[in-house]
């Protein structure tokens, strides 16, 4: 996104959340209604303007390399302890399984 979109993007969002927080508060009246419409309508042909300016031609990022896996190597002595340990650390535990959301344990 270029730069210079940013400070429309901000205003419009702002705009939008306005409007909304306006239209949750109170009833509206049709002549309300027609106005937010309409300014809804000047706002989403302002942003598709915008949008047709934006870069079309994003580069996919990848990466290339001559081999996909690791090559196995030796094995190194564990610690004997570790499961011990992660098992007294874990919030939550369940016999021989740690019980865990993404995020949830920190």
């Amino acid at each position: 996104m270029k730069e210079e979109n940013k400070p429309f993007i901000l205003v419009f969002s702002k705009l939008i959340m306005a409007k909304a927080q306006n239209f949750l508060w109170h009833k509206i009246s049709e002549k309300e209604k027609q106005e937010i419409e309409q300014n809804a309508k000047k706002i989403m042909d302002s942003f598709a303007d915008k949008l047709v300016s934006v870069e079309k031609n994003i580069q996919e990022s990848f990466v290339e390399r001559d081999e996909c896996e690791r090559k196995e190597k030796d094995g190194e002595e564990c610690d004997l302890d570790f499961r011990k340990i992660m098992f007294e650390n874990a919030p939550e535990k369940n016999k021989d399984f740690i019980l865990g959301e993404k995020g949830g344990w920190r």
